[in-house]
């Protein structure tokens, strides 16, 4: 029976396959998968090291410090906001029960559940939180074994990349040597384009949105702006989630409508900026999915990985359409991932300040 299935009942069938075995070998994937990607990002660095004649077996030991560097600055950027804004805490506090009050009595008005038994459900659920701690406790040690894990990866992958390399040459036929070359050269720099322009992209919206909260009023604007420009990595939804909890905070610390509307005018001006200017010049087109198979890999990642296979769909997938687009039979699959003429048509001053980049980057300036 499975001689006589259609084309198209055998490829559903091999896309179930690969999502199961996705899901059930989520435990050795996702580090791998994440591994790859983050050495991608630091092979030309590490090839910049074996060219001063660092050593080969020591060069990738210098990709890991920088990685840890970075992370540990972000680690204590945010903590150091964190410390500032707990400086409000008595006040949030009495806002938030202010307000905890007045919604207890919405309750008790139109549910008739009294405030001893609204406090009685609450303190019920509070009881079980106990029970949650050792799951918290075993999630962080899966987080801290998975982390070492990856850096594990990180380094075998760096130092062993030529010899995998060959073995995928070794692979192709040797009419398609090059095709495959082409193809595992553009996919890691597609990886590289995407994860080093994400970063950029999050620094200036950083930036963008600190000026726009400050000249809004929000207290603590850096805070904020760090956790809109951290949440970009989530796309469509990270950005609203990020401006919605500004708004939220700002409302219980006693924003009045001006600093409201402030902060929802910032968000849509950083949104232009970013879509019709940093996008065209930082992200570039290679990596460019249409918005329908962005969410929709969005979703699978969520359901396959959680938050990590959120943060790993977009470059997984532009890694994907790479791939599609240079072998022939797969090309139709590669259109489909890509967008439109229509949507790919973008704002002349980007286009013009994209070309005095490149006309600055050529002329070496």
């Amino acid at each position: 029976m499975v001689g006589s299935s259609s084309p198209l009942t055998r490829k559903l069938l091999l896309l179930f396959l690969i999502f199961s075995g996705l899901y059930f070998g989520k435990d050795f994937f996702m580090p791998l998968f994440i591994g790859t990607i983050l050495a991608t990002i630091f092979l030309p660095f590490c090839k910049w090291l074996e060219g001063k004649k660092i050593p080969k077996l020591v060069a990738p030991l210098f990709c890991l410090l920088i990685l840890l560097i970075l992370i540990a600055g972000v680690v204590i950027l945010i903590q150091w906001q964190i410390s500032e804004l707990t400086n409000d805490a008595a006040i949030i506090r009495a806002k938030a029960t202010k307000i905890f009050d007045e919604l207890q009595q919405y309750v008790y008005d139109n549910a008739n559940i009294s405030k001893v038994e609204q406090t009685r459900i609450i303190r019920g659920e509070q009881s079980s939180v106990a029970k949650v701690i050792p799951t918290i406790l075993g999630s962080l040690a899966y987080l801290f074994t998975n982390f070492i894990l990856v850096l594990v990866y990180i380094y075998l992958l760096l130092y062993y990349r030529i010899h995998i390399r060959d073995f995928i040459f070794q692979l192709s036929p040797a009419d398609k040597k090059n095709e495959v070359r082409e193809v595992v050269y553009k996919a890691a720099k597609v990886s590289q384009q995407y994860l080093l322009g994400l970063a950029k992209m999050i620094v200036f919206l950083w930036i963008m949105y600190a000026i726009g909260f400050t000249i809004a009023g929000v207290e603590n604007p850096w805070f904020f702006a760090i956790l809109c420009g951290m949440l970009e990595i989530v796309p469509f939804i990270g950005n609203i989630t990020g401006t919605t909890l500004t708004v939220l905070v700002s409302a219980v610390k006693g924003g009045d409508s001006s600093m409201l509307a402030g902060i929802v005018i910032t968000y849509g001006i950083v949104q232009f900026i970013q879509g019709w200017v940093l996008e065209t010049i930082i992200v570039g087109p290679q990596v460019k999915i249409n918005p329908l198979f962005t969410i929709l890999a969005l979703v699978l990642g969520e359901l396959i990985w959680g938050i990590p296979g959120v943060i790993l769909a977009i470059p997984l997938i532009a890694m994907l359409k790479i791939v599609f687009d240079n072998v022939d039979t797969l090309k139709p699959y590669g259109f489909l991932l890509g967008e439109t003429e229509t949507t790919q048509k973008k704002w002349p001053l980007a286009v013009k300040i994209k070309k005095w980049f490149k006309a600055k980057k050529s002329s070496g300036h």
